[in-house]
């Protein structure tokens, strides 16, 4: 007999590098409903070396890698340790971490996690639940997105689940199958350009509101061969590095121009990417306190109702599924889906330490 309630903290880094996201989460589980309650949640942010390390790690060679992955776990491990002792968290089930991805090549069979090695286990002193990508992508899957079966389970009120991170990405149900894609590049892009300005992050859009739209740059954007691809499809920062980040180089224009352009290109490839342009939209992640690209995707989808949900959500909503896939690893239960990743069949992934 599996447990009807669950204690458990769900760790996530996302792209955006804007830090480490940490929830104590306590789930119940009742006739196949699940309920949640956040306990407690922080953010951790990561010092300008670790940003660096992060942002070039994508051409370390194989040995500079391995020696990122275990320093990386290190951290992550005090990291997940100081928050069970600062907020005083007992009758700990699972610590449930997604790690950072460094390099994600479904296409040749490969993603990476650093983060995930066993010795994060002994430093964090309980139960780890890990390494979630890796299994999807040895099936034949994407290895992402692994968020729309949270979706399903949690948000199911409403017709469209969106997440804008370092890269954006939707899910919703489509004949009682979870479809669900990348989008396409957000922050990764904007944070770019916002650091060229000495700036952490383009606050509420204000900078790109400022500038001007390149139509030729839109259209080139927009003509990417990636958009015009079936799902299921993800994208990785390699996809920023080099085809994105060249093509908007090619453009002598000022950075606001650039800022600008790109948030209508994010605007109106999420219009697209929506079968139905009716409903409830749950917008969450970094990119929904952007408010500039927020009427921009309102005025691309004038009749949809979007939703923007408190910050405990808004924030911590990916720490909080990666929580459930977790537990859903822990009763052996399918926490990936083959109708959104592409893998052979639905499984149920991670590692246990």
């Amino acid at each position: 007999m599996f447990n009807k309630n669950y204690k458990v903290i769900g760790v996530m880094s996302g792209t955006s590098l804007d830090g480490i996201d940490l929830a104590a989460v306590e789930f119940s589980v009742l006739d196949h409903k699940w309920s949640f309650k956040i306990l407690e949640k922080e953010t951790i942010s990561y010092t300008e070396d670790w940003v660096n390390q992060l942002k070039e790690a994508v051409a370390f060679s194989e040995e500079k890698l391995t020696q990122l992955n275990e320093n990386y776990t290190l951290l992550l491990g005090g990291i997940i340790k100081d928050f069970i002792n600062k907020f005083h968290l007992e009758d700990i089930d699972a610590v449930c971490s997604h790690g950072h991805t460094i390099l994600h090549q479904p296409q040749n069979g490969f993603t990476l996690q650093i983060g995930n090695l066993p010795n994060i286990a002994k430093i964090v002193g309980r139960k780890v639940v890990c390494d979630f990508r890796v299994q999807d992508v040895q099936l034949g899957g994407q290895g992402a997105p692994l968020v729309p079966i949270g979706d399903r389970i949690l948000f199911s009120e409403y017709d469209y689940c969106l997440n804008l991170g370092g890269f954006s990405n939707v899910s919703f149900e489509e004949k009682n199958n979870r479809i669900a894609f990348d989008i396409s590049p957000v922050n990764t892009v904007l944070n770019f350009y916002a650091n060229k300005l000495g700036l952490d992050y383009d606050n509420k859009g204000e900078i790109s509101r400022s500038g001007n739209l390149n139509s030729d740059l839109l259209n080139e954007l927009n003509a990417l061969e990636y958009y015009s691809k079936p799902f299921p499809k993800s994208l990785g920062f390699e996809f920023v590095k080099e085809i994105v980040l060249p093509l908007i180089e090619k453009y002598s224009i000022a950075i606001e121009d650039k800022m600008h352009t790109f948030t209508e290109h994010i605007a109106l490839q999420t219009a697209k990417a929506l079968p139905s342009k009716n409903g409830k939209l749950l917008v969450t992640g970094g990119g929904a306190y952007n408010t500039f690209l927020m009427e921009r995707m309102q005025f691309h989808l004038p009749t949809m109702k979007i939703i923007i949900p408190d910050a405990e959500i808004l924030e911590f909503k990916e720490a909080l599924i990666f929580a459930l896939l977790g537990v859903l690893k822990l009763r052996n239960e399918i926490n990936v889906l083959a109708s959104v990743t592409g893998s052979k069949q639905d499984h149920s992934t991670g590692i246990i330490y």
